[in-house]
């Protein structure tokens, strides 16, 4: 049932990768310690003291989580969290956001959907990491992860992604690949995933390539129901433990491969929470099955993804790459800094989280401006989102919008003037409330994708439908979990607690 198997698919396969892995010496965590990270033997993550955050060593492997300090090195007790100011956000409802810029080697949250699409092809014998090459197809930051994962656990990775992504991600991609052939470029930029696809099926001819599609890998949807979900449920309890009557409203995140939107799926089971997906204006795919291209790196469009559990999600809203580009600008140069901390008001320490917000994390805050203001949320009703990577990532897409936005040149009128249009002037429009007719209307419109042209079947394809479906996908979780036990007990490489 779409790639899922619960035993051992090639016993020669499998036997050859645990010699591959004892002789490499490497250990794996499972999935659940990296849902809780506090549970890991503290001997084997003492290991991880003389470990930078960004080397491409297989101990960081046990700092793929949501707990990391803003060391990136130490743990901590909450995910690391920013509650925007109403300063900044101009809703009273608090907007409560996960950085994800804490994880290790790419500084986004993608290499945890990387590690739980690879490790369980490999446990399983599906993937032989001596003679193939894992095919890491992406609009933003999962080829990357993709790339930390397989370098770091002595596999051959290849990136895949549009041409025309931020010169950050090209830089970082060139310092990790072996060969400067493991970056596939294609034509594009943002919205053309289907040319990613086309790439993929000329690859998928040879033999040793495996191509892990993270729009219809079951893998990135679990791994974010089992560590995302938990992570920001914690950061939640915690906040409830200080305003006691705080209230979980939704859970906001740009739909991209549909991964990181899945941990809205346990949350609304816990707090009785919406699911809310975003999509950039340019490309309305969702709300008005348009088409377009935009700037919004890492929220690929033009189809649903098939991990994507439509029939569980209760918003559809979309947000401008005008603001996201702007903001990007406002929020990362001084001038615009010294507008939000004069005429705002804005404290230093909000100043100085405003690094933590890459293009795409900007897309879901606006998002929850939106939500917030449509649903006329108070000062007890949070919504939570994500902040998938960091400003970091787009330095050159910021000056790039500086030349040609603003003439190389940006002050305090400019910023007062993006201020009022991007962030105070998000509106209620290109939001819309999902009921049975809507959800149909998006769901159906995967069929084109995935049926016409990914040939999924159409029994599999239906059977997404059902909650009951996504609720048996998390059996696989534990076996995947014994898995990777048994695989490290074979190699012999730790006793795993």
């Amino acid at each position: 049932m779409l790639g899922f198997e619960k035993e051992i698919v090639d016993a020669a396969v499998h036997a050859a990768t645990v010699a591959f892995f004892r002789d490499a010496g490497i250990v794996l965590p499972t999935l659940s310690q990296l849902a809780a990270p506090n549970t890991i033997d503290a001997t084997l993550y003492g290991a991880l003291d003389s470990v930078g955050p960004d080397a491409p060593d297989p101990r960081n492997l046990f700092r793929v989580h949501w707990y990391n300090s803003v060391d990136r090195k130490t743990l901590a007790s909450v995910p690391e969290h920013v509650v925007l100011e109403e300063a900044l956000t101009g809703v009273p409802a608090p907007i409560v956001v996960l950085l994800g810029n804490r994880f290790p080697m790419i500084a986004a949250h993608k290499v945890l959907a990387a590690y739980g699409c690879l490790v369980p092809r490999l446990v399983t014998g599906q993937f032989d990491p001596r003679t193939q090459r894992a095919i890491w197809p992406s609009t933003g930051n999962y080829c990357r992860g993709g790339v930390a994962i397989s370098r770091t656990l002595g596999c051959h990775g290849v990136a895949v992604l549009p041409e025309g992504m931020s010169a950050e991600r090209f830089r970082w991609l060139e310092n990790w690949v072996t060969d400067p052939a493991d970056i596939v470029r294609t034509p594009g930029s943002e919205s053309n995933v289907k040319e990613i696809y086309d790439a993929c099926a000329q690859l998928d001819r040879a033999p040793e390539n495996v191509i892990f599609n993270q729009f219809s890998e079951f893998g990135n949807h679990l791994v974010h129901v089992h560590c995302t979900g938990k992570a920001a449920a914690n950061v939640f309890q915690h906040l409830q433990q200080e305003r006691p009557k705080l209230r979980l409203n939704a859970f906001v995140a740009a739909t991209g491969s549909a991964g990181t939107i899945a941990a809205g799926d346990p949350l609304k089971e816990q707090f009785g929470s919406s699911v809310v997906a975003v999509e950039a204006l340019e490309c309305p795919t969702m709300l008005y099955n348009g088409f377009g291209s935009h700037n919004i790196q890492g929220i690929g469009d033009k189809h649903i993804p098939l991990i994507h559990n439509v029939e569980n999600t209760d918003c559809a809203v979309a947000v401008s790459d005008r603001d996201t580009d702007r903001l990007n600008v406002l929020l990362n140069t001084d001038a615009g800094r010294e507008y939000l901390a004069r005429e705002r008001g804005l404290s230093s320490t909000a100043i100085s989280q405003l690094e933590n917000f890459g293009l795409s994390s900007l897309c879901n805050v606006l998002a929850a401006i939106k939500l917030a203001k449509s649903r006329q949320l108070g000062p007890h009703d949070a919504v939570l989102t994500v902040a998938t990577d960091g400003a970091a990532m787009y330095v050159s897409e910021k000056e790039k919008t500086l030349r040609e936005d603003f003439g190389g040149s940006f002050d305090a009128e400019k910023a007062a003037a993006v201020f009022a249009a991007s962030m105070a002037g998000q509106t209620t429009e290109h939001f819309e409330e999902l009921g049975p007719v809507g959800r149909k209307r998006i769901f159906n419109l995967g069929y084109f994708t995935w049926v016409e042209q990914q040939g999924v079947s159409l029994e599999d394809f239906e059977r997404r439908r059902s909650q009951e479906f996504w609720q048996e996908l998390r059996t696989m979780l534990p076996f995947w979990d014994e898995r990777i036990e048994a695989f490290n007990q074979e190699t012999g490489a730790v006793a795993t607690s």
